[in-house]
């Protein structure tokens, strides 16, 4: 990808035939190399060993109240204590929960899973809209996706499946964009990962498909308002760093929230 104009340019190319900027040149070393590391940029990188971190969390929790394989399969109390949705919990008040819940992987399967397509797909979407509109993106994709959770699945749930589906929204919105030929078979191509994915929900039990369309349209939705960075003004730019701030924090005020609650009711 262009550096300047982020448009799609062979690997072979040494000048972006759309705006003549010189393209980087790359050894067969450092190719190799970025397909490890810059494909799957820093805020990528950061979301996964998040996830990571709360799942080894969880497993001990679970361990030590008693689940003998708590790396395979965490149980619904942990879960519930470290932040899960709960459709009644969250609307007697602990609106937190529609952001934990999308950091938290019931077990081994389900965080590898979800791990592999972040990998994949979040350094896709960071490239293309860069780190301050994937942070947002993928905030109010989990926060549409677990509220729409709430409305049709009222028990428990967790995953970042919720945000990975508002990430493929955001590509599909990214063709709609570029009403281009290479639009057109990006946004087809991200409709068929979405209408995959959703199909599998329905084949498999315990699969909330109502958090992943949730997730689909918060995705969709906040990446077409948000458009390029190339295309937009600096002052449109750091509107979106202020709100890649606000998703931050709105993050850490989420776990400090489930603490907060996890704390009084150890006290009770």
């Amino acid at each position: 990808m262009c550096p300047a104009c982020r448009a799609f340019v062979p690997a072979d190319q040494k000048v972006c035939p759309y705006c003549d900027t010189e393209l980087p040149a790359r050894s067969s070393l450092t190719t190799s190399l970025s397909q490890l590391t810059l494909d799957a940029r820093f805020t990528t990188f950061i979301l996964i060993t998040v996830n990571f971190g709360l799942y080894l969390a969880t497993a001990i929790y679970s361990w030590k109240r008693g689940n003998p394989a708590p790396f395979v399969s965490i149980d619904a109390r942990t879960l519930f204590d470290f932040g899960a949705k709960l459709t009644e919990a969250v609307f007697a008040g602990q609106w937190w929960r529609l952001i934990t819940a999308g950091f938290l992987h019931g077990g081994i399967f389900h965080i590898l899973m979800n791990s592999w397509v972040l990998f994949d797909l979040g350094g896709t979407v960071e490239q293309v809209y860069g780190a301050s509109r994937m942070i947002v993106i993928y905030v109010v994709a989990t926060i549409t996706g677990f509220l729409a959770s709430c409305w049709w699945n009222p028990g428990l749930s967790v995953g970042s499946s919720a945000a990975l589906f508002g990430l493929i929204g955001a590509m599909i919105a990214f063709g709609a964009l570029h009403r281009t030929s290479l639009g057109v078979t990006i946004r087809r191509m991200y409709v068929r990962w979405a209408l995959y994915g959703l199909i599998f929900g329905l084949l498999v039990p315990m699969i909330d498909n109502a958090a992943h369309l949730g997730g689909l349209v918060g995705g969709f939705v906040t990446a077409y308002a948000a458009g390029l960075p190339e295309t937009s003004p600096l002052r449109r730019e750091r509107a979106w760093h202020i709100a890649a701030i606000v998703a931050v924090l709105l993050l850490v005020w989420a776990f400090l929230e489930m603490w907060r609650w996890w704390m009084s009711w150890q006290n009770r």
